[in-house]
C-alpha cells in the first residue's frame, strides 16, 4: 500500500509509476477526491462537536442556575443527529478511501527501465553454457511418461487439467529437492526454517497484496472463509503482521516449503503439457524482513541464494531484469532467475526475486522499532528457492542420457540413494 501522504504530496510521480505498470493513474485523482470528502466531512463534525461542548456548558450552567434550558437542549439534539448523520458519511468514505489505496499497486524503482511487457525484459547475467547433446533431446513430460514417473492421465482422472501424479523415484526427486533446498537455506545461508498453514486467512491475503487484485485466480473456501496459500510469501510474511520488531533482530529471514494452489485463470493454452504451469506445485520460498537503507543489497544477496541452488545442481540459467510493464502489483523491483529446458529449447522462469520495499508492510504493518525508539516502516523481499515442479523437470532435460536414463545431480545422490533413475 502506498502511503496517503506520498499520493497527496507527489500525485504526477505515483501516476506515472501507475501508468508505468500497465494500470489506470485515474484512480490517484479518484482517490484526492474521496480524501478532500473525508477531510471536509471530518472539518464539518469536529466544528459541530466543538460547538456542541460549548452549548453543553451554556445549558450546565443555566441548570445550575434554575434557568430554563429547554431551546439549547433542542438545539442540541438536532446537533446530535447531525453528528450522527457525519460520523457513518465519514465511516464510509474512510471505507471507501481504504479500498481505493488498496488497490493502488507499488511504484517501480527509479532504475527499473520501463517496458509495456515481459518482451521488453533483459537478459543481465548468463551461467553456463547450454548442454549438447548427441541426440534430440526430449521435454521433461515424455522422459517422465517413458520412466513412469510422471503420470497425468492420473492425475487428470483424480482431479482434472493441469494435474499430476508422481510415482517411484520421481515422487522421491521431488520429496529430495524439498530437503535439500531446505537443508541448503537453512545450514549454509542463515534461514529458519518454517513450515506454516497452507489455508491462510483474508487478511493475510490483503497483507501481502494477493486481495483484493487477484481473488480470480485464488482457490476459497466458501464455508470460513479461507484461501488456499498461492505461495509461501503469504502465510509467513504474515507471521508479523501487526507486530513491532526491535531493530537489532533485523534482517530476519524465513525459508518455508509450502504446496502452492492457483487457478492460472489468465494462463489458458499456455504450457498445457507438463508440469511447469499447473494448479498445484511445490515451492520453497525465502522472505526477508529488512532495514530500508540495506533492502536492496539485500535483493542482490536473496538473489545469490536463489540462483546458488542452480549452479549446485549444475542447471544453465540467466538473470531477467524485470521492466516495469512485467514487475507485478507488488514489486518495485524484480529478478528472475530462468533455467535452460533443452527438450523444449527455451529459458522457463523457475524464480523470482523481488523488492517490495514498505508496500506490504504497511498493509500488514509491520514496523520496526529503531535504536533511537521511532516506528518505520521495514522493507520485505522474498524469492521462490526454488520452485520444485519446475526444478524438477529442469533436472529431467538437462540430465537425460541417450538410453533414456537420467542422470542425479551429484548433489542429491545421497538424499535419492540411487545416481540414476531409470
Amino acid at each position: 500500500m502506498l502511503s496517503l501522504e506520498l499520493i497527496r504530496e507527489k500525485p504526477d510521480l505515483v501516476k506515472a509509476g501507475i501508468a508505468a505498470k500497465n494500470e489506470g493513474p485515474e484512480i490517484v485523482d479518484e482517490i484526492l477526491e474521496v480524501d478532500r470528502r473525508r477531510r471536509t466531512l471530518l472539518q464539518q463534525a469536529d466544528t459541530l462537536k466543538h460547538h456542541r461542548n460549548e452549548v453543553s456548558d451554556q445549558i450546565a450552567a443555566l441548570k445550575r442556575s434554575k434557568q430554563d434550558a429547554a431551546t439549547p437542549i433542542a438545539e442540541m439534539k438536532e446537533v446530535g443527529a447531525q453528528i450522527s448523520s457525519l460520523d457513518e458519511q465519514i465511516k464510509a468514505v474512510e471505507e471507501k478511501l481504504h479500498d481505493l489505496l488498496l488497490s493502488v499497486p507499488n511504484l517501480p524503482h527509479g532504475s527499473v527501465p520501463v517496458g509495456a511487457s515481459d518482451k521488453e525484459n533483459t537478459v543481465v547475467f548468463t551461467w553456463r553454457e547450454k548442454p549438447s547433446f548427441t541426440f534430440v533431446p526430449k521435454p521433461h513430460w515424455e522422459i517422465g511418461e517413458s520412466l513412469g514417473i510422471i503420470d497425468s492421465a492420473a492425475g487428470a482422472k483424480i482431479s482434472g487439467s493441469r494435474f499430476y501424479v508422481l510415482k517411484g523415484l520421481g515422487a522421491r526427486l521431488e520429496r529430495a529437492l524439498v530437503s535439500w533446498m531446505i537443508d541448503v537455506h537453512v545450514e549454509q545461508e542463515g534461514y529458519t526454517e518454517i513450515f506454516p498453514p497452507f489455508l491462510v486467512n483474508r487478511e493475510s491475503m490483503t497483507g501481502t497484496g494477493q486481495l483484493p487484485k487477484f481473488a480470480d485466480d485464488l482457490y476459497h473456501t466458501d464455508t470460513d472463509d479461507l484461501f488456499l496459500d498461492p505461495t509461501a510469501e503469504v502465510p509467513v510474511t504474515n507471521l508479523l503482521r501487526d507486530e513491532v520488531i526491535p531493530e537489532e533482530t533485523l534482517p530476519i529471514k524465513y525459508i518455508a516449503y509450502t504446496a502452492c494452489f492457483r487457478k492460472e485463470a489468465g494462463a489458458a493454452g499456455r504450457d498445457t503439457r507438463g508440469i511447469v504451469r499447473v494448479h498445484q506445485f511445490n515451492k520453497v520460498e525465502m522472505v526477508k524482513f529488512v532495514r530500508p537503507e540495506s533492502s536492496y543489497e539485500e535483493l542482490d544477496s536473496l538473489l545469490e541464494n536463489a540462483e546458488g541452488i542452480l549452479r549446485k545442481l549444475d542447471l544453465p540459467y540467466h538473470r531477467s531484469r524485470m521492466c516495469t510493464g512485467d514487475l507485478g502489483f507488488t514489486a518495485a523491483m524484480k529478478y528472475d532467475p530462468e533455467v535452460w529446458m533443452p527438450g523444449q529449447n527455451k529459458y522457463v522462469e523457475i524464480s523470482s526475486c523481488s523488492n517490495f520495499e514498505d508496500f506490504q508492510a504497511r498493509r500488514a504493518n509491520i514496523r520496526y522499532r529503531t535504536r533511537d525508539g521511532r516506528l518505520a516502516y521495514v522493507h520485505t523481499l522474498n524469492g521462490s528457492g526454488l520452485a520444485v515442479g519446475r526444478t524438477m523437470a529442469a533436472i529431467l532435460e538437462n540430465y537425460q542420457q541417450p538410453d533414456g536414463s537420467v542422470r542425479v545431480p551429484e548433489v542429491l545422490i545421497p538424499y535419492m540413494r540411487t545416481d540414476v533413475i531409470r
